[in-house]
């Protein structure tokens, strides 16, 4: 992994510092590529669009969105780290990736039909998530012992998902934060809403490759964009 030389603007203090890699959905360590001789910036003030940053898998070519570096230095002082923009021309061309993350395109056996219950609170809505995950495949599909940062309510092989049983639609950060966790785990995040998608979240959710789906009042998920439906066709 390249590093570059740090030096902290508070305390003059020198580092090596070198980015960490997360896997691409194609399976290959990937990491935001450092800009050498750039000057760091002291983070004062934060901003999720700040925190951010766009990196090209250097084996498949994907695009993507990934945490922006970061050095803690120990006076305390928290630097961004700059990094080189897919657009320069310095950088290697990749093959467009794909919109989203293609899931297994397997024969799944036929299923019966799923059945719905009526939503009357949120444990009937965690329930019918559970329930809908097993009936595509997931059989051990497990509610979450406690909370988490990343409110993550059930898991499963190669799966976790959250369940938002608020009356406002979902926001953007709520989608950004269980893809982050999803992506650090390697597996693939599922959300059901039971308000919808603002739409910027539904944008983002699209671009992430994460399906989405919304739980009618009579107990029913629907997908609500591509991912959604391909997992819907595919199961697991």
């Amino acid at each position: 992994m390249e590093s570059v030389p740090v030096r902290c603007p508070a305390c003059r203090r020198d580092h090596a510092y070198s980015p960490p890699a997360y896997p691409c959905p194609c399976g290959a360590p990937t990491a935001p590529p450092l800009l050498p001789g750039a000057r760091v910036v002291p983070i004062t003030q934060r901003t999720w669009k700040d925190d951010w940053v766009t990196v090209r898998c250097p084996a498949c070519g994907r695009r993507d969105q990934w945490p922006q570096p970061e050095l803690c230095c120990p006076c305390g002082t928290v630097l961004r780290i700059p990094v080189r923009p897919v657009t320069a021309p310095d950088d290697r061309p990749g093959p467009a990736g794909p919109s989203h993350i293609p899931l297994p395109r397997t024969a799944p056996a036929p299923r019966p039909a799923f059945r719905a219950v009526a939503i009357h609170g949120a444990g009937d809505a965690l329930a019918t998530a559970a329930r809908y995950l097993r009936w595509l495949g997931y059989q051990d599909v497990a509610q979450s012992p406690k909370p988490s940062p990343a409110r993550i309510d059930l898991r499963a092989t190669g799966i976790v998902a959250r369940v938002d049983t608020v009356t406002r639609p979902t926001a953007l950060r709520d989608v950004e934060c269980l893809w982050l966790h999803a992506l650090s785990a390697s597996v693939t995040g599922v959300f059901f809403s039971l308000s919808g998608y603002a739409p910027d979240a539904s944008a983002r959710a699209e671009g992430l490759g994460m399906p989405l789906f919304v739980t009618d009042p009579a107990g029913t998920p629907q997908p609500v964009n591509s991912p959604a439906d391909e997992l819907l066709s595919t199961g697991a």
